[in-house]
């Protein structure tokens, strides 16, 4: 087992539970490498570790930590925690119930059985990877090659009885490309990786080079693109597009601490949202008999963590939980209390977001359009508790008669996602995670989000 189990055991304090408690130690490791046109500008490692206590009486919390892990610290921590909750307890005299008990025991180390490299070994396979890439299209502006790995170790043990340890990797090596068009830069971005630790996801750096050859025949045609045309159009959005608009426009309105805060889901439980071609649900840690990008078995508040049902074939059914939320809504909790840092709490947050395959193929898709198109890429954008969202869109192409035509320029994509969702009638049969994922509500955390291709309505910016 990796670093922080092996250097304090968190079953010796469970005697200094003195209320409902949760103890965790934490360790964030991260190493980032990148290349800019063939100069290295980052060569960082860094490791974050710490041990946190959260404490709960009558609806009043508690919660402590401190970055060393020593028996002298976790001893502090929970007198803190648990001191600071009796003590809002006694003000506050909020008299809730206890939280839902449930209690689980749960080993997953992701870890690589390979032979770890050295930081050097690393650097000189993303110099590689900017060589060949230099070398194989010269006709390129910028080219910028960036690896970033995040391990995340957690051991955790709860006065309800659960005790947890786990070790969740993700290495994802950044391409971004660029090439000058008139003058003005084009540029597109790939993400390569998913989880595991560096030598799991990449055996080679040749082993990339179809992959960017892809991209950068994507990057020639977006050069020589056009401008969509603003309006309401028929598009197909590719899995990476449906997937971040999932988890983004719906997927947080369904959060129950936003739903408490006014989010319009509240509203809406048990009503028709999508089309009944659409399911959505929150993976846990296995999909179709695949593992998720971002598996995760046993939450930051020891529950075990279940798939969530967020939509069944148009009818939005549940909401995303913690033990508290569960409480409020007298329903059993998620799994879905995760915290990024030992020095954060857990928070709401999603897992592994998609939409189910459908039963069509995208090609049938595309044929069916006589003028859209096809969008698959996207950038930054934002969405709010109504479901209204904007969102880039960095790569895509025309479809005039059931073919593709030419690539587009950077557009928007815009629109109340409930409403967009109502209009989808075709889904594709097929399933893609994108496997990079960040959510930054308040603090950020790895998510995997994807899906398939859906057909549907969607506001495009144009130029």
């Amino acid at each position: 087992m990796g670093g922080i189990a092996g250097r304090i055991d968190l079953t010796k304090f469970t005697g200094l539970f003195k209320t409902y408690t949760e103890l965790r130690a934490q360790e964030n490791s991260i190493t980032q490498i990148m290349f800019v046109k063939g100069n290295n500008v980052a060569n960082v490692r860094s490791v974050t570790s710490g041990v946190s206590a959260r404490a709960y009486k009558n609806g009043a919390w508690g919660f402590a930590s401190s970055p060393a892990l020593t028996p002298e610290a976790v001893s502090l921590v929970l007198q803190v925690a648990t001191e600071n909750a009796l003590f809002l307890d006694a003000k506050e005299q909020k008299g809730k119930a206890p939280l839902p008990l449930q209690t689980i025991s749960s080993v997953n180390d992701f870890s690589t059985k390979k032979p770890r490299l050295s930081q050097k070994e690393l650097l000189d396979f993303v110099r590689q990877i900017d060589a060949d890439i230099a070398r194989r299209y010269p006709n390129l502006a910028s080219r910028t090659v960036t690896l970033n790995c995040l391990d995340m170790e957690k051991t955790l043990v709860t006065s309800d009885g659960s005790h947890s340890h786990s070790l969740i990797p993700r290495s994802n090596l950044s391409v971004i490309l660029s090439l000058e068009k008139d003058g003005q830069p084009v540029e597109l971005a790939e993400v390569y990786g998913g989880l595991g630790q560096f030598e799991h996801v990449f055996d080679s750096p040749s082993s990339l080079d179809e992959a960017i050859d892809r991209q950068f025949e994507h990057l020639s045609k977006k050069s020589e693109g056009v401008y969509p045309k603003a309006g309401m159009h028929t598009c197909v959005l590719d899995a990476n597009l449906a997937g971040i608009l999932a988890h983004e426009a719906i997927g947080h309105t369904c959060e129950a601490d936003l739903v408490r805060g006014g989010s319009v889901a509240g509203e809406w439980i048990g009503k028709q949202v999508a089309s009944p071609l659409v399911t959505l649900v929150d993976f846990a840690n296995t999909a179709l008999g695949e593992r998720c990008p971002v598996p995760v078995y046993v939450d930051d508040e020891g529950t075990p963590a279940q798939d969530v049902v967020i939509i069944e074939k148009g009818v939005l059914k549940s909401f995303l939980h913690d033990k508290e939320s569960a409480l409020y809504f007298g329903v059993a909790p998620t799994g879905n209390a995760r915290a990024f840092q030992f020095s954060d709490e857990p928070l709401i947050r999603m897992r592994n977001t998609a939409i189910l395959p459908g039963e069509s193929q995208l090609e049938d898709m595309i044929a069916s359009i006589e003028d859209g198109y096809y969008l698959m890429k996207p950038g930054n954008g934002q969405a709010d508790l109504t479901s209204e969202f904007m969102f880039a869109v960095n790569l895509g192409y025309e479809i005039k008669n059931g073919k593709l035509g030419r690539a587009i320029k950077d557009t928007t994509i815009s629109g109340i996602a409930f409403d967009m969702l109502k209009t989808v009638s075709m889904v594709s049969a097929d399933m893609k995670w994108l496997n990079a994922g960040m959510c930054g509500k308040k603090q950020p955390i790895p998510v995997g989000m994807g899906g398939p291709a859906i057909k549907c309505q969607v506001k495009i910016g144009g130029r």
